[in-house]
């Protein structure tokens, strides 16, 4: 049996019109002799107004309930789009996370997939062509449902793909692959044919959201090779894989950013090491991902900023005022009106003047530079919110259209 795993994202499914293309090119998949396993994201825009509707109830709501809500968007996918191509003549069926035995564990709206029972879904495809699934969403050891995050319907395809055994997972969005910047902001931004998982996962952690993150380390697990593809045309897409060798690795591939920043500072705390240790151990019990982290210690007390979510930021920012306050600290500060701009490349390792040659370019466009984290193939920068679009074009124009020293 020849089961090829398809995903298709929010905005390939936005209207009528898309949910029936998006049948065309599964039946023609199908013709060519597979059995299509499809992982189907809610329509565009549908989890934003389910949160929005949640909010409107509650704007911190029981996250069990929410995860119930919020589930909702992707049944209503595969409803319809099961709908449509049993139009065309072709066996499909849609089953919901339980029937198809996605086992999860962990918080509500963070969950992780633990288990698929392959059996019921390869049972399926005896009697069906097209089996449905939907993305972002699991069932607990207590039958409740969770939710794996915004963008989890990635992680879902990736992991049946896994479970399956297969060579590769096709992700279809309404870009046809990863690009040297974001082609909104930078015009002449350049298709990139191929990508390795470290340098997907530092953009996807750097705001880059063609893939979930933890979509690319279960398929660096596992050696898979995810093909990043558009549904509204045919073109050679973007394929993430493991690194191969070659002659010269560019040393940057891609400029990335992200909006979705904001900056904590702590002045003042005592100097003892538990105290840094207690501020984030309670952070993460709050289930709240803190990013890049900077501190220095001044007449034996510490200043510690670090970065978090700007959906994180309110209940950050309560936890840090209940925790930090009774240990002495001298003032809390919040910033949400910054963003991060990142350089990312593998071949950085073996470049010594792109770190360089990112803050020449910064600091000659007169961008002030808050925060810097380094990584082997990464430099990220935290700046203020307003100079983000000047600072991708300045470093895109420099790394990609230029041949300046340090450049890629």
């Amino acid at each position: 049996m020849n089961i090829i795993v398809q995903k298709y994202g929010g905005t390939s499914l936005a209207d009528t019109h898309r949910i029936k293309a998006v049948a065309e090119r599964i039946a023609e998949t199908h013709k060519k002799g597979y059995k299509v396993l499809v992982v189907v994201s809610a329509q565009a825009g549908m989890t934003d107004l389910l949160v929005k509707k949640i909010k409107e109830v509650c704007h911190l709501p029981h996250k069990r309930e929410a995860d119930v809500v919020l589930s909702t968007g992707e049944l209503i996918s595969i409803g319809l789009l099961s709908i449509a191509i049993n139009s065309l003549g072709i066996p499909a069926m849609s089953m919901n996370s339980f029937q198809a035995g996605i086992s999860t564990e962990g918080d509500y709206m963070r969950s992780k997939i633990t288990a698929i029972k392959m059996d019921v879904i390869l049972n399926g495809f005896k009697f069906y062509d097209v089996i449905i699934l939907p993305g972002f969403q699991g069932i607990n050891r207590n039958n409740e449902i969770t939710t794996l995050g915004r963008g989890g319907s990635d992680i879902t395809a990736v992991a049946l793909a896994a479970a399956l055994k297969i060579k590769e997972v096709e992700i279809y969005t309404d870009v046809d692959g990863v690009y040297t910047a974001d082609p909104r902001i930078v015009k002449n931004a350049v298709k990139i044919d191929r990508l390795t998982y470290q340098e997907m996962l530092e953009m996807a952690g750097s705001g880059a959201k063609v893939l979930h993150s933890r979509s690319v380390e279960l398929a660096a697990k596992n050696d898979l090779v995810i093909k990043l593809l558009s549904s509204f045309n045919y073109v050679k897409g973007t394929d993430i894989r493991k690194e191969e060798e070659c002659m010269e690795k560019p040393s940057v591939r891609a400029i990335s950013h992200n909006m979705n920043e904001a900056k904590i500072t702590i002045t003042g705390v005592g100097g003892d090491p538990r105290n840094i240790a207690h501020i984030f151990r309670e952070i993460s019990k709050e289930s709240i991902n803190v990013d890049i982290i900077v501190q220095d210690l001044e007449n034996s007390k510490s200043n510690i900023s670090f970065i978090v979510s700007k959906e994180d930021y309110p209940a950050a920012m309560e936890t840090v005022k209940k925790i930090c306050l009774p240990l002495g600290a001298n003032e809390i500060k919040g910033d949400d009106q910054v963003a991060k701009v990142s350089v990312v490349g593998i071949g950085m390792k073996s470049n010594p003047g792109v770190a360089a040659a990112v803050f020449d370019v910064l600091s000659n466009e007169k961008i002030c530079i808050y925060m810097i984290s380094c990584s082997e193939i990464k430099i990220s920068c935290i700046i203020h919110e307003k100079d983000i679009e000047h600072a991708v074009r300045s470093l895109h124009r420099h790394f990609f259209e230029t041949t300046a020293p340090g450049g890629a």
